[in-house]
């Protein structure tokens, strides 16, 4: 008579792979920790530029109606996304790859898509402090009045999680540091220069409104004029989109151009 044999999931003396729950804390715990004697630093240049120029922007804007404040607000609002996400992470990511901690993590049981996951929802947490001063300053400033929808606790992610990727994929593929940050920093400017970001579009060039329709700034800009100033439209669930797709492809790009070679 046959007998099923359950044969043992380990080897004796071998442990099972922490859960990817897990993974995600330990290593989002370690990136927080990372940064336990200097955050206060990079949350306080986070604020700088975007609290300067919307300064001197609102200054220019001011004789142009309540609409060109809200563009202001609102564009250096994603000048603070870029500047806390997309330029920090790139730094970070280009550092961990050239001193070997790639290499580190790869020796533990860590995928590497739970790895980016972490690094880009630790730099979003560090990132909300200079967002909500750069907020409640810009308002403060402009005198700007807010509407804010339940939905910005969608939009902020679905905001920060693309500039931050792109961000992982220039330190994943620059040769040197310098080159890192330059290219970080001109595309900061590439973005917010294109498409109605902080400009309104009856104040830009039509070309100008044409080429911004393949900004990502431009998406993320909409989407959170929304939901701060209001009101909601129908292009809001094209922003979310847009912004949504552009989160997954630049994921993916990442996962399979950072260096993995243990």
């Amino acid at each position: 008579m046959s007998q099923n044999i359950q044969l043992p999931q380990t080897l004796p003396g071998e442990r099972r792979a922490p859960s990817l729950l897990t993974q995600f804390l330990d290593v989002f715990l370690i990136e927080l920790t990372n940064w336990r004697w200097s955050w206060r630093s990079l949350i306080t240049l986070g604020m700088i530029s975007p609290l300067l120029s919307t300064t001197a922007l609102g200054t220019f804007a001011r004789d142009s109606g309540s609409l060109s404040l809200s563009y202001v607000l609102v564009g250096n609002i994603v000048l603070a996304l870029l500047f806390n996400n997309m330029n920090n992470v790139n730094g970070h990511v280009f550092f961990m790859r050239e001193h070997g901690t790639l290499d580190y993590f790869a020796t533990l049981p860590v995928r590497r898509y739970i790895l980016i996951l972490a690094i880009l929802a630790a730099f979003l947490l560090l990132s909300l402090p200079s967002l909500l001063v750069t907020i409640i300053g810009g308002t403060l400033i402009l005198g700007v009045h807010l509407q804010i929808s339940p939905l910005l606790l969608i939009v902020l992610p679905l905001c920060t999680l693309p500039f931050s990727a792109i961000g992982a994929l220039i330190g994943a593929r620059m040769r040197t540091p310098e080159t890192a940050n330059a290219f970080s920093y001109i595309l900061t400017l590439v973005l917010l220069a294109l498409g109605p970001v902080v400009i309104p579009p009856d104040h830009l060039p039509p070309f100008m409104i044409f080429i911004g329709r393949f900004s990502p700034a431009t998406y993320a800009a909409s989407a959170l004029r929304q939901v701060l100033l209001g009101p909601i439209t129908n292009q809001f669930l094209i922003d979310i989109g847009v912004m949504a797709g552009l989160t997954v492809i630049a994921f993916w790009f990442v996962n399979r151009k950072l260096d993995w070679s243990i």
